[in-house]
């Protein structure tokens, strides 16, 4: 009998041993799960990345792709955020200017920046003598924006030439996820047709969801065929291819200074409040 009784004390102690095993693996399980891969970004102090591979887009656009320290590194930048980034201007004094990746942390082991060089530009420099191998000082994450999936029922975006970046970080981050519902309507606004950065990839994104982006180009000075708006973004533009104010809605916009008072203006008039806007 004491022997049955002890067979039985010392299965019940197997059985909760068991149990308790099985439950920390699941609990150790779902942690990592949960568990985030950290940023690489530093925002307190400038972090080097190598240029591993540099694309010209044209004659004066760019795009850079620096490596991150392992293959299973993310960047850390939090959606439609931005990084400082610093360099040597043409007389070799340091210049330190934002830029918003066109990648996000899904896109593991790397980010990508696409750069407009402008002649006089003093970060521009710096990029136009940039060569695969070279290093690029970074720091980050910084900016006002804060995105979650849904916040909005939808965002209706004003971006004039480089101001593209942000916009298209948004986007992606918001067409790649399937539980964000959140429509997209975007305007871009360059000088000539040559302009237009990621303008494949903004087509494709238009293409693959149709019910949820839609883009509409504005030229300065269009080639002869063309579909697009011609001139400067106008009021009539912003409510033809725009949300109309509400309070679910958001109006972003990015763009050379010039372009981002006048659009300031437009939306003020069209009855857009200072909450159903952002500047970048």
């Amino acid at each position: 009998m004491e022997i049955l009784q002890s067979q039985r004390v010392e299965l019940m102690v197997g059985v909760a041993v068991a149990l308790v095993a099985v439950g920390a693996g699941t609990a150790y399980y779902i942690h990592l799960s949960n568990k985030k891969p950290k940023g690489c970004l530093d925002p307190e102090s400038f972090k080097e990345f190598k240029l591993v591979k540099r694309t010209q887009l044209s004659h004066n656009v760019a795009k850079f792709r620096f490596a991150l320290p392992t293959p299973d590194s993310v960047v850390g930048l939090p959606i439609g955020q931005h990084m400082s980034c610093r360099g040597k201007d043409s007389q070799g004094e340091d210049v330190i200017k934002p830029y918003t990746p066109t990648t996000l942390d899904s896109d593991i082991g790397y980010f990508e920046l696409v750069i407009k060089m402008y002649p006089q530009g003093r970060m521009s420099h710096h990029f136009r003598e940039m060569c695969e191998g070279d290093y690029l000082a970074v720091k980050g994450p910084k900016g006002r924006f804060k995105y979650q999936p849904g916040q909005v029922r939808a965002f209706g975006m004003l971006a004039g030439g480089t101001g593209i970046a942000p916009m298209f970080q948004v986007t992606r981050a918001i067409l790649e996820n399937p539980k964000d519902k959140t429509n997209v309507h975007l305007i871009y606004a360059n000088v000539t047709y040559e302009d237009i950065l990621l303008k494949e990839e903004l087509d494709n994104l238009a293409s693959n969801f149709p019910s949820c982006f839609n883009v509409y180009y504005v030229l300065n000075q269009p080639p002869e065929v063309w579909d697009g708006g011609v001139g400067f973004v106008s009021k009539e533009m912003i409510q033809a291819q725009c949300p109309a104010p509400a309070p679910d809605i958001q109006i972003l916009r990015c763009g050379p200074p010039p372009m981002n008072k006048a659009m300031a203006a437009h939306l003020d008039a069209l009855g857009y409040t200072p909450e159903m806007q952002f500047q970048f």
